[in-house]
């Protein structure tokens, strides 16, 4: 399969609904990463996804729709939902209750009685969506439990071939997934830390988000090994030791090859650059023979929380 490279204009975004329409799969850009969508009402190009990223098949997808009109026919929306809604379009997930008869297939909820949605706020991701018409079931657009795709090279470098286009709109602002809420007795918990902060949600629930008490998989982006590059990752490092690069934030010396994420320590900006420079670490660390690299202390505030929720997941036992 040749993978079709199409421009964020009026006729690639047509182009890229068509393709949905006809059951392909197509990665497109949204705020936080690039997304692997297909159409989540048919179960052959759901099934689609998860081949091309070889995802395993008990990992839900987000379901990406335009606005909070499109929610009533696929699920309910709890009490303890309402006030976050005004998060929307943006880069928050919420699982909610699915509903009885919504159509999406059994693959996109990997069965479970709940779905994952997301209203993303980039301008060619709503023209996409509202041009096709449905929902989108759309994981990140890269080999599953390989760093995520903040641009359309990206998604080339690790889906050419697998998949029938990428609608390129450059690189991607936020550049971490979505904050992920669900709700459990009434209460929202947090799922995955994203791109919305947590202090954020909780100012507008008006409590603190409590940890989930039901221990399976009802989220994208829960398993304990993720967004891995090929080569070994250490984090919370105060040095690199003699085999490995180093990735830095604010200012630490550059004592070997290696990056930063950010020299002025802005975690907006840390986050933007995190998983370009996964892969650019990963080129490094082959480039000079290294078994590895070691990564900074990023603070554990705000984005923070996310990023170092994405580096545990790349260093994790594989």
């Amino acid at each position: 399969m040749k993978t079709e490279h199409l421009n964020s204009d009026q006729a690639g975004i047509a182009a890229a609904a068509a393709f949905l329409q006809r059951g392909e799969v197509v990665a497109f850009a949204t705020e936080t990463v690039y997304g692997l969508g297909a159409d989540a009402c048919n179960d052959a190009a759901v099934a689609k996804v998860f081949a091309a990223k070889s995802r395993p098949d008990f990992n839900p997808l987000i379901v990406h729709l335009a606005d909070v009109s499109q929610i009533a026919s696929i699920a309910e929306i709890p009490d303890a939902a309402q006030n976050l809604l005004s998060l929307w379009p943006g880069p928050l997930t919420l699982v909610l209750p699915r509903k009885q008869g919504s159509g999406l297939s059994d693959l996109v909820t990997a069965g479970l009685d709940t779905v994952a949605i997301r209203i993303p706020a980039h301008p060619v991701a709503q023209q996409l969506l509202r041009s096709f018409g449905g929902p989108v079931a759309a994981p990140s657009a890269n080999p599953s439990g390989k760093v995520s795709a903040t641009s359309a090279a990206h998604v080339f470098d690790g889906l050419s071939g697998r998949i029938a286009a990428v609608l390129d709109a450059g690189d991607c602002a936020v550049g971490l997934e979505s904050t992920i809420i669900g709700f459990e007795n009434g209460s929202a918990v947090l799922l995955r830390p994203g791109g919305v902060p947590v202090a954020e949600i909780e100012k507008l629930t008006g409590q603190k988000l409590g940890q989930p008490k039901v221990k399976t998989i009802s989220a994208p982006g829960q398993l304990a090994s993720h967004y891995a590059p090929d080569v070994a990752v250490r984090i919370n490092a105060k040095a690199p030791r003699a085999n490995e690069a180093w990735l830095g934030f604010g200012q630490n010396p550059r004592i070997a090859p290696g990056l930063n994420l950010s020299p002025s320590a802005d975690l907006a900006e840390a986050a933007a650059y995190l998983f370009d420079a996964l892969r650019k670490m990963d080129a490094i660390c082959k480039k000079h023979g290294l078994q590895g690299f070691a990564v900074a202390p990023i603070p554990q505030t705000g984005l923070g929380l996310a990023i170092n929720d994405r580096l545990s997941r790349a260093a994790a036992p594989r």
